[in-house]
C-alpha cells in the first residue's frame, strides 16, 4: 500500500501541470454585467416611481411636493413630502418618496410651475440639471479601448497557429513551425510499409545508418553527407519514404513543408529557417525533412517581379547559408522532396548541400505487385483477384494511384452490397480512375453511335495489326466523363523508344479518323484528342529526337528550362518552315498507312464495329475471335513469365524492367 501511494505521489509530481487557458466567456459575462449596471446606474430616475404627466401635476397642485428637478433629457423628478406619502395608496411611492414623468418641453413645464406658485401656492424649490449618461460615456470613450485590447489579445493567441503551440502568437511569427518526431513519438510508418523503390529505400536506409553509427563511416576518413534530395513524379512515395525514416530512426526528426516558410511578412521565412536549424543543432544528431522544397528553392533571378525584393529569394539565401554553415560531422542531415528538380537553384544542388539526389521513379510491374500486396492487406478479397493481373493492368500507375484503385474497388463492392471485393470491382475501379464515371443516361442518336463505333473499331483494328502499337485492353462506346467513347491500351514499359515504336503508335492513334473518312465518307470533331497527341508527337520527333532525315541529329530541347524565359526561338524562320513541313509529311504518311491497313482488314473492322454497336463494350478476347491471336507477345507478359519462372526455380533469364524515365500512363483514345 505504501509503495502504491508513493507511486501515485511520484506520478503526480512528474505529471506536467496543465496551463490554464483564458476563457473569453468570462470576459463576455463581465462585460454584459457591466453594461447592465452602467445602464441602471446612469438612469437618474432609477430610484423613483414613474407616473403620468397628469398625476405629476396633481401632486404639485395638491401641495405634496417639496422639490422639483428638471433634467436635460426632458424628464422631471419630484420629491414628495414625508406626511403626504403616508396618505397615498401606492406602496412604491411610499418607499421611494419620489416620482418622475416625461415632459413635452421645458418652457411648457416652467409655465405650469409659475401657475402652480400663483394659484396653488407651490413653495417648493425648482432645479435644472444635466443627465449623467454613464452608458454613453462608456460606449464612446471606454468601450473602444477595451475592444482594441481584446482584439489584440485574440490575434496574439490565434495568429500563426493558435495559442500555446510552436510559432503561436503574433510575436512568435518568425518561429519555426516544424513538427518534431522523436523517440517518444509513435510513428506507424516503417520501411516495411514502403513497397518497391528498392534503390531509393537503400539510400535512405543508409542515411539512417549514418546517424545511428557515425563512427563506422568517419573512422576511415569519410564524411557524413549533409543532405539528400528525393526527386520523382507525384505520388511515387517521396513523403512516405521520409515518414519511414521518422519511424525507423532513433533520432529527432523535424518535418516541415516548403510553403510553411513563405509568409506575407517580410523576413519571416529567413527567421523560420534560422530557428529551425537552431533547434536542429540543439537536438543533434537529427534529420530535417522539407517537403515540396521547390516552394522556396526556385532558381533566383527568374522571378517575374523584374528585380523586386522577393521574399522567397531571401528565404532561399538563408537556407543556403545554414546548410553550408554548420560543421560537416555535426549530425544534422537534411532530406527534401520535390517533383520539379529542374527549377531548383543550382547553388542548392551543389555538392556540400544536397550531396545526393535519390530518384524515386514510377514503379515497374514487379514493384506494382509489391505495392498492391501492401494496399490489399486491409481489403477483403476473394479468390478471383490475381495480383499479377492487377499489376499488368496498371502500367504507369504510381503508388498513390494503386492505393486509389484499391480504395475505389472496395467502395464499388460496398455499393453493390458484396461481402468481398472481386476482380470485376478492381477492373471497374481502374476504368473509373482512367476514364471517369459512366454516363449511360447521355442520349446519343443511332448515327452518332455508329460513327463512334467505327471510330473506336479503327483504333482497335490497327493496334492489333501493328507490332509496336500498344495492345488493346478494352473498347467502349458508353460515354465516360467528357468522352463519348474510349479505348484502353497497355503501353509497353520500354527503356528506349525507337522510330518504329513512335510511328506505329501514331498510326494506331490516327486509326479513328481514317476509319471515319474511309468507311463513313465523313469526318467529325471526335478525333480532336487523337490529332492533338499525334501533332505533339510528330513535333517531338522532328525538333527534339532528331528523327527527321531533313534535320538529322539536331535537338532544340532545353532541359535546363532557360527557354521558358527566352524571347526568341532557338532556330531561324527557315528552319521553322522545315520543321512544319516534316511534321506534315510524317502525319500524312501515317494517315495513309492507317487507311491502307483498314482497307486490307475492312471485313474484320466492320464485324468489330457491329459487335461494338451491339454489346457497347468489347475486350481483347473479342478481337482474338475476329482477327485471331496477335502475332507479337507484349512485354508485360514476358516480364511476368520470366519472373514467375525465377520464383518457381526454373532456369529462365530474368528481364529487368527498371525505367530511367517516367512511364507513360495508360492511354485512352477519346471521342469528345
Amino acid at each position: 500500500m505504501e509503495q502504491k501511494q508513493n507511486n501515485k505521489l511520484t506520478n503526480n509530481k512528474l505529471q506536467p501541470k496543465k496551463n490554464k487557458r483564458f476563457s473569453f466567456s468570462w470576459f463576455y459575462t463581465a462585460l454584459f454585467v457591466f453594461l447592465i449596471g452602467a445602464f441602471l446606474w446612469s438612469s437618474p430616475q432609477a430610484d423613483s416611481k414613474k407616473v403620468t404627466y397628469s398625476e405629476f401635476q396633481q401632486q404639485i397642485e395638491a401641495g405634496n411636493v417639496e422639490a422639483v428637478v428638471v433634467y436635460s433629457s426632458k424628464k422631471a423628478e419630484a420629491t414628495l413630502k414625508q406626511d403626504s406619502t403616508q396618505k397615498l395608496d401606492d406602496k412604491a411611492i411610499q418607499q421611494k418618496k419620489k416620482i418622475h414623468t416625461q415632459i413635452i418641453s421645458e418652457e411648457g413645464f416652467e409655465a405650469f410651475l409659475e401657475k402652480a406658485k400663483t394659484e396653488y401656492g407651490y413653495t417648493g424649490s425648482v432645479d435644472y440639471e444635466e443627465d449623467k449618461d454613464y452608458l454613453g460615456m462608456f460606449l464612446y470613450s471606454i468601450l473602444p479601448i477595451v475592444l482594441i485590447f481584446a482584439l489584440f489579445f485574440f490575434l496574439n493567441r490565434r495568429m500563426m497557429g493558435g495559442g500555446g503551440g510552436p510559432g503561436g502568437g503574433i510575436f512568435n511569427v518568425g518561429k519555426s513551425q516544424a513538427k518534431l518526431f522523436d523517440k517518444d513519438t509513435a510513428s506507424k510508418v516503417t520501411f516495411k510499409d514502403v513497397a518497391g523503390l528498392a534503390g531509393a529505400k537503400q539510400e535512405v536506409e543508409e542515411i539512417v545508418s549514418f546517424l545511428k553509427n557515425p563512427k563506422k563511416y568517419t573512422q576511415l576518413g569519410g564524411k557524413i553527407p549533409r543532405g539528400a534530395l528525393l526527386v520523382g513524379p507525384p505520388g511515387t512515395g517521396k513523403t512516405l519514404l521520409a515518414k519511414a525514416v521518422a519511424g525507423e530512426a532513433d533520432v529527432p526528426f523535424f518535418s516541415m513543408s516548403g510553403s510553411d516558410f513563405v509568409e506575407m511578412f517580410v523576413g519571416v521565412g529567413a527567421s523560420r529557417v534560422r530557428d529551425l536549424f537552431r533547434q536542429a543543432k540543439e537536438k543533434s544528431p537529427c534529420i530535417i525533412f522539407i517537403d515540396e522544397i521547390d516552394a522556396i528553392g526556385r532558381s533566383r533571378g527568374k522571378s517575374l517581379n523584374m528585380g523586386g525584393n522577393d521574399e522567397r529569394e531571401n528565404t532561399l539565401n538563408q537556407l543556403l547559408t545554414e546548410m553550408d554553415g554548420f560543421g560537416t560531422n555535426s549530425g544534422v542531415i537534411i532530406l527534401a522532396a520535390t517533383n520539379r528538380a529542374e527549377i531548383l537553384d543550382k547553388a542548392l544542388l551543389r555538392a556540400g548541400r544536397f550531396d545526393r539526389q535519390i530518384h524515386v521513379e514510377l514503379p515497374d510491374i514487379q514493384e506494382r505487385k509489391q505495392i498492391f500486396n501492401v494496399h490489399l492487406r486491409p481489403i477483403k478479397i476473394d479468390e478471383t483477384v490475381d495480383v499479377n493481373f492487377l499489376a499488368k493492368q496498371t502500367p504507369g500507375f504510381s503508388g498513390a494511384d494503386i492505393a486509389n484503385v484499391c480504395n475505389e474497388a472496395a467502395l464499388i463492392a460496398a455499393r453493390k452490397d458484396k461481402k468481398y471485393v472481386d476482380k470485376k470491382d478492381f477492373m471497374d475501379a481502374v476504368d473509373r480512375i482512367i476514364g471517369g464515371l459512366e454516363k449511360k443516361t447521355k442520349i446519343t442518336t443511332e448515327e452518332e453511335k455508329r460513327s463512334i463505333a467505327y471510330h473506336e473499331a479503327g483504333h482497335a483494328t490497327i493496334s492489333w495489326m501493328l507490332q509496336y502499337a500498344n495492345p488493346l485492353v478494352k473498347v467502349t462506346i458508353v460515354p465516360r466523363g467528357e468522352a463519348l467513347g474510349a479505348a484502353w491500351y497497355l503501353p509497353e514499359e520500354r527503356q528506349l523508344t525507337n522510330y518504329e515504336h513512335l510511328v506505329d503508335e501514331m498510326c494506331a492513334t490516327l486509326g479513328g479518323r481514317a476509319a471515319e473518312e474511309l468507311f463513313l465518307k465523313q469526318t467529325s470533331t471526335g478525333a480532336i484528342n487523337d490529332l492533338e497527341r499525334v501533332t505533339k508527337r510528330a513535333y517531338a520527333m522532328v525538333s527534339y529526337f532528331g528523327m527527321s532525315p531533313q534535320l538529322p541529329n539536331i535537338s532544340f530541347f532545353d532541359s535546363s528550362g532557360q527557354s521558358d524565359y527566352a524571347f526568341s526561338k532557338p532556330y531561324s524562320d527557315k528552319t521553322a518552315e522545315l520543321i512544319d513541313a516534316e511534321v506534315k509529311r510524317i502525319i500524312a504518311e501515317q494517315f495513309a498507312r492507317a487507311k491502307q491497313i483498314l482497307d486490307e482488314n475492312k471485313e474484320g473492322h466492320h464485324k468489330l464495329a457491329e459487335l461494338l454497336i451491339e454489346k457497347e463494350v468489347i475486350l481483347a478476347d473479342d478481337l482474338v475471335t475476329i482477327f485471331g491471336e496477335r502475332k507479337w507477345k507484349s512485354r508485360q507478359d514476358e516480364l511476368i513469365e520470366a519472373n514467375q519462372n525465377v520464383e518457381t526455380g526454373e532456369t529462365a533469364p530474368k528481364i529487368e524492367s527498371k525505367e530511367e524515365n517516367s512511364l507513360p500512363e495508360p492511354q485512352k483514345e477519346e471521342t469528345v
